[in-house]
């Protein structure tokens, strides 16, 4: 621990400024807030409410030109190599001056790791890279001996050999440990978190945030945790800082501002919490119905080939015998880890995958031997709404004609008025405007895209919709939207959902039985609130476990 009196950083009126044309964006509007050395800020708000921003300016990684600070201080308390303390504004240092400090005595772990390591780099060289140009009298050697120590204390297994491995052959979870790694390599002061574990599987996410409270224990470091995730800010900050529009509306310890929020946004973020929302009666009709979508020893397999003349060795078991059934308006949760083959299933169901074993029913009907003519009827009942709205919305063509194509492909509406009637009202179903129909993707936000890739799923007017993480990385009040308008879709449409996610919150509020799949295999399944609430499987146990909650 570092033995000075003063705050590690002090943040005083920040303004930053974002200049797009002649336009002038206060991104940043006049921020105060001051970490203390060893502890853990979090800064939680949504999408656009300046958090990132906030960050970059601290480490001064803001285009240029661009951006701009009209007003504030940014005060840092930097160690040198020699052990001396100077008092540093970063708002008024030279690049040339700013490159000792980052990675050394301030280092970030960005949101995406994939974009944020070079593909064509082993991770070894990644990490050495940063040590050497930190450590200028430190040998090769040594560097990749630290390099490798880095990665042991991240927990890689067999961190030797993925020294010399690219990034595209981690999972999602071990590039995160990484980054980690990286930022962790020079023993910076504060680490500046930018969304860390965000779209990661539960058990992941407990492994990093216990990582990162560990070595800021070990080697007492300040973090500055940026997340919308109350569950994870209760678990890990000392203090919370909330933002919205670019200013601070509230800062405090986080227990009373968690326990006893005073501004009225900070109330409507917690309130839209999934287990904060009012919890909808289950539909004792849906009982009574019959099954309308059923699997029985559904197999997906994918072949490895390996030799010179690519033989197949062996299989990946992604599907490895499915049996389960939904009926007609009811919400089925299938949940589990990255990798256990949710996806796959649900594209299977589809026939976006082709099964390689068992038997797919629909309404009665086998469909899961039909040919691509004879399966064409059916797309029109069983439709998909994409995790990621941004790639599976095409950028050339705009919103009508997205829901209008589908229309006309399975017959529906007599002409291309009539079908821009019925795309205007798909629409204001998912409350957006009738004017949007002539806009194209990039002009909406992410939770703008999520609604208008479920109109898209609701055109051909299905009776079953695959529902592929739909609500991952949202803000909480636009999840809360798109859960409560995928209810409202069930009751006035008798749809059946089949709900693939790993937010155990969400699955607790919406679905009305739970699958738990594990190495392409269901390991449990059941009602929902027993799943929940009293699990039996160990690896039912272990994912309930991990999810971090906010108790009020």
């Amino acid at each position: 621990m570092i033995n000075t009196d003063r705050p590690l950083l002090r943040v005083e009126g920040l303004k930053t400024h974002i200049h797009a044309g002649d336009k002038v964006i206060a991104a940043v509007d006049d921020v105060s807030f001051t970490i203390e050395k060893g502890e853990t800020y979090c800064l939680v708000g949504e999408s656009g409410s300046g958090k990132s921003i906030t960050a970059l300016s601290i480490i001064q990684l803001l285009p240029e030109g661009l951006c701009t600070h009209p007003a504030g201080q940014i005060f840092f308390d930097y160690r040198d190599q020699l052990g001396k303390h100077h008092l540093l504004d970063m708002l008024t240092l030279s690049e040339e001056r700013l490159r000792p400090i980052r990675g050394s005595r301030i280092a970030m772990i960005f949101q995406d790791p994939m974009t944020s390591l070079n593909p064509v780099f082993t991770i070894g060289e990644q990490i050495i890279e940063a040590l050497l140009l930190h450590n200028p009298n430190m040998s090769y050697a040594q560097a990749r001996e630290r390099a490798l120590i880095a990665l042991q204390q991240v927990q890689i297994k067999d961190a030797d050999k993925r020294l010399d491995e690219y990034p595209h052959r981690l999972s999602g979870g071990q590039r995160q440990r990484v980054m980690i790694a990286m930022a962790m390599a020079c023993e910076p002061d504060l680490l500046i978190a930018d969304e860390p574990t965000t779209a990661l599987d539960v058990t992941v996410q407990a492994e990093i945030l216990k990582l990162m409270k560990d070595l800021q224990r070990s080697r007492g470091m300040s973090i500055l945790f940026i997340t919308h995730d109350f569950g994870v800010v209760a678990q890990v900050a000392d203090k919370v800082g909330v933002m919205r529009n670019g200013q601070l509306v509230e800062s405090g310890q986080v227990d009373a501002v968690l326990k006893n929020p005073q501004h009225s946004y900070t109330k409507s973020l917690l309130e839209a919490l999934p287990q904060n929302l009012p919890r909808p009666p289950r539909d004792r009709l849906v009982e009574a119905n019959s099954d309308l979508v059923s699997c029985k020893g559904l197999e997906v397999h994918f072949p490895i080939r390996k030799g010179v003349f690519r033989h197949v060795a062996d299989h990946v078991r992604a599907v490895d015998g499915i049996d389960m059934s939904i009926k007609s308006g009811e919400i089925v949760a299938l949940v589990g880890e990255s990798g256990c083959g949710k996806t796959t299933l649900g594209r299977a169901i589809l026939r976006l995958v082709e099964p390689t074993g068992g038997e797919v029913r629909y309404s009665g009907s086998t469909i899961s031997n039909l040919s691509r003519s004879a399966f064409q009827p059916y797309r029109k009942s069983m439709q998909i709404i994409f995790q990621d709205p941004m790639s599976s919305l095409n950028p050339r063509l705009t919103i009508a004609t997205m829901l209008t194509e589908p229309m006309k492909v399975h017959g529906i509406g007599k002409n291309q008025e009539e079908r821009l009637e019925l795309a205007a009202k798909l629409l204001v179903q998912v409350s957006l405007k009738e004017d949007h129909l002539w806009r194209y993707p990039h002009e909406f936000s992410g939770g703008q895209r999520q609604r208008i890739g479920i109109a898209r799923a609701l055109a051909p007017n299905p009776g079953f919709i695959v529902c592929d993480e739909v609500t991952s990385g949202l803000d909480v009040s636009v999840q809360a939207e798109v859960l409560e308008m995928l209810l409202q879709l069930r009751a006035e449409r008798n749809l059946a959902l089949l709900f693939i996610t790993h937010d155990i919150s969400v699955v607790e509020y919406l679905s009305d039985r739970t699958l738990v799949m594990h190495a392409g295999k269901i390991v449990e399944a059941g009602q929902t609130e027993q799943v929940c609430s009293r699990p039996s499987h160990p690896y039912t146990k272990k994912l309930i476990e991990a999810v971090p909650r906010l108790v009020l």
